[in-house]
């Protein structure tokens, strides 16, 4: 599935001005990059409303190339056609807005942009490696395996993180550990944040009865729910590890009085 769709109220402001004009299903195949065969199948499935027709040919609107590029999200978010016809039972504004639901929660916090890199500057970067350090390494999703000895690296920053504590003296075996148990950790968190807006927002909302004018609120909320949890686990994380170096520290230093 996508990580990002687009959401297409039922408007004519994200169509060209071609579209606003009456379309042959030629054109309009042509304006939403779509075949004839396909348009005429989602008409058939009851997909797409039928054509204004005039001296028998068929014209199309503005409204027939919203419709289309509503369900071409749909399928490129993965969604099959039975289930687009269940959703378009309904309407173009509840599709559209489980759309933009959905763009809110798939959205990435600040997008990273992959990297690619080679087997060689891998060992350039952190020697030899084990072939087990290395599985737990893609397992973990630092890397994904292209194959030709090349690998993509989702997040540049997280590989940096890992090349700056091994320059410190930590092994890598021991830094994909602790990314390990912090990752089983973060996605605890994640379903904790994840449950609290089941319970707390969308659970009243659903039993109201999905009211239409608190859609885009519902959604805003969930745009917003991903910093606040974000810096909600910052703060709480940098008293916690101020606390767990000064516990520690304080120890050491205990030892090392007693050692003179």
């Amino acid at each position: 599935m996508r990580s990002h769709v687009t959401w297409y109220p039922q408007t004519v402001t994200s169509i060209t001005k071609a579209a606003e004009a009456d379309l042959t299903i030629e054109q309009l195949a042509a304006e939403v990059a779509m075949s004839v065969r396909n348009i005429r199948n989602h008409h058939s499935r009851g997909l797409l409303p039928p054509p204004e027709v005039r001296a028998r040919v068929g014209y199309y609107n503005a409204e027939h190339v919203a419709r289309l590029r509503l369900v071409q999200d749909l399928q490129a978010d993965g969604f099959n056609l039975a289930s687009i016809e269940r959703l378009l039972s309904g309407s173009d504004a509840l599709a559209s807005r489980l759309l933009g639901l959905r763009h809110a929660v798939t959205a990435p916090f600040e997008p990273e942009t992959p990297e690619i890199v080679t087997a060689e500057e891998l060992a350039e970067r952190f020697g030899e490696v084990s072939r087990r350090d290395a599985e737990r390494a893609v397992k973990l999703k630092l890397l994904v395996a292209l194959g030709d000895d090349r690998f993509e690296v989702p997040s540049p920053a997280l590989l940096d993180a890992a090349e700056q504590v091994m320059e410190m003296g930590v092994s890598l075996h021991a830094a994909l550990a602790v990314v390990e148990r912090v990752k089983r950790d973060c996605d605890s968190i994640s379903r904790a944040f994840t449950k609290l807006f089941l319970a707390e927002l969308w659970g009243p909302f659903e039993r109201e009865g999905q009211p239409e004018e608190r859609w885009d609120q519902l959604i805003d909320f969930v745009q917003g729910l991903r910093p606040i949890a974000s810096e909600a686990l910052l703060a709480l994380f940098k008293q916690a590890m101020t606390t767990e170096l000064e516990g520690a520290f304080g120890k050491v230093i205990e030892h090392q009085s007693k050692r003179k």
